[in-house]
């Protein structure tokens, strides 16, 4: 049934899985070990997850092995894996309300977010690379009369996914679509914090005819599960979300075993630019307000970093306070909600860490700057900084959570020499009437995408991924993603001699 837009979403139909997904089945972990996952809108216990740890994640491994040996999956026919990710796609779409509704309360973001990235999005993650299977194409290289060289791309065989509770689902998809339409088999550890969407995830890709042993699932703490993963001299590459910290630890794991690729996607701290000839539009306003308090600011590509020349800066300032000040904090499952919850008590407390180190280096709070505690529940206010300068700690480290801070420059020259002076390299937003202007902005920034006149990560069909911390060369989207699940065969075939 349509939800109306202005009615509290129901959780009557929600169904909670709480079991690993293992080779075809929901199973308990080997050790009968749990852990309990609360609503961060309620602070209140949701369900109690099987705990994976090393021998789940080898019983995962060896069925995902097997079924990546086996060849129905990895070697059938392209139109067959085409069909099943298809079907899975129309079987999202059908549980697209009860995704979102399960995410939700996971994840204490807002059903609205929810209900576009869980319903909408991922089925359509799905659908586009189930479409890329029957369109994807060897080489022919020159070669003399003598030989024929074909270059053909394989599946690297079983991968290890892990993705960070920000976008549950959606970061599930942006990582097991490409991998499942190159013809991978999977072990995805979803967040400890938000995994609830990820096991209903299995039990629909086994209603798709995705056989058996393809797609594991795999829930537990990050230290256990998460580095059994990293571990795996069986797994044959690991893509992960998630931050610097985590990302250094797989690279070392790697190194420390079977010297697996790992795909790393990882924090940023991005900018937002306002260039003196930019106008200062309702648009110009909205993109920057939802820059940084989108899903709360747990964002990557968050620009909490607000750059603005002098000219504007006075406007700017009352025109974003004015719109932070409107937005609604609370309930997730209410439509009408902007902010829900963060994810646990203590992000919600080293967010307020932040606001405090702000103050404490000399920004000042134009709104907002504390925790809202007559809810039971994780939330936190957005706020808004003045003052901000390139050295103070709430301009250089990644905050992850609904923080806007704004610095006035005297020139577009003053503005990239701070945008450019940050460690990472995920994202940044331009705004200006030059179009060369525009272009030399984007092409000086060193960072993996540049939206020039709004905030946008792009699309499906374009690649996301960080320069410097902010990632590895892989790429997340677009036709670049297949190409870390991917690995590239010369078939060199000689001709003898020839009349």
């Amino acid at each position: 049934m349509t939800k109306s837009p202005h009615q509290r979403a129901s959780t009557d139909d929600v169904r909670i899985e709480t079991k690993a997904w293992i080779d075809g089945a929901a199973v308990p972990a080997l050790s009968g070990r749990t852990f309990v996952t609360l609503n961060p809108a309620t602070g209140e216990p949701l369900a109690t997850i099987a705990a994976c740890d090393q021998a789940d994640v080898d019983r995962a491994v060896k069925a995902a092995r097997r079924a990546f040996d086996d060849g129905a999956w990895s070697r059938c026919e392209p139109g067959e894996r085409k069909e099943a990710l298809l079907r899975l796609a129309a079987l999202l779409r059908e549980h697209g309300e009860e995704l979102a509704l399960l995410e939700s309360l996971d994840s204490g973001k807002t059903i609205r977010d929810c209900r576009n990235e869980v319903a909408n999005e991922v089925p359509h993650f799905f659908q586009w690379y189930a479409e890329t299977i029957d369109k994807s194409f060897g080489r022919v290289a020159p070669t003399g009369p003598r030989a024929v060289s074909m270059i053909v791309q394989e599946p690297i065989g079983v991968v290890g996914l892990i993705v960070p509770w920000n976008f549950p689902l959606l970061m599930a998809a942006w990582k097991l679509a490409p991998a499942l339409a190159t013809g991978c088999s999977v072990v995805l550890k979803p967040a400890e914090q938000s995994s609830l969407t990820a096991l209903r995830l299995g039990e629909l890709a086994a209603q798709a005819g995705i056989p058996t042993g393809v797609l594991n699932v795999v829930p537990g703490l990050g230290e256990e599960a998460g580095q059994a993963i990293g571990r795996h001299g069986d797994i044959d590459m690991v893509s992960f979300t998630g931050s610097g910290e985590v990302g250094a630890y797989l690279l070392g794991y790697a190194a420390q075993t079977n010297m697996k690729p790992v795909g790393l996607e990882l924090g940023g701290k991005s900018p937002f630019l306002v260039l003196e000839d930019a106008e200062l539009t309702d648009d110009l306003v909205e993109s920057a307000v939802m820059a940084a308090f989108w899903n709360g600011g747990q964002n990557c590509s968050a620009n909490m970093r607000q750059i603005v020349h002098r000219r504007h800066y006075d406007a700017f300032a009352e025109r974003i306070v004015e719109r932070a000040k409107a937005l609604v904090v609370g309930d997730p499952l209410d439509p009408a909600t902007d902010i829900g919850a963060m994810i646990t008590d203590e992000h919600r407390d080293r967010v307020a860490g932040f606001l405090r180190s702000g103050v404490d280096d000399g920004a000042r709070i134009l709104h907002g700057g504390t925790a809202i505690d007559d809810n039971p529940g994780f939330f936190l206010q957005p706020t808004v900084f003045d003052g901000l300068k390139p050295g103070m700690t709430i301009a250089r480290e990644e905050i992850f959570g609904p923080v806007l801070g704004m610095m006035v420059v005297d020139s577009d020259e003053e503005a990239l020499r701070i945008a450019v002076d940050t460690e990472y390299g995920l994202h940044a937003s331009v705004f200006t009437r030059d179009i060369n202007q525009a272009l030399r902005f984007a092409r000086a920034l060193p960072v993996g995408t540049v939206s020039v006149n709004s905030f946008s990560e792009g699309s499906i069909a374009t690649p996301f991924g960080g320069y410097r911390r902010s990632g590895s060369l892989t790429r997340d989207n677009g036709l670049e993603a297949l190409a870390q699940y991917q690995q590239t065969k010369t078939i060199w075939i000689g001709l003898g001699t020839t009349a």
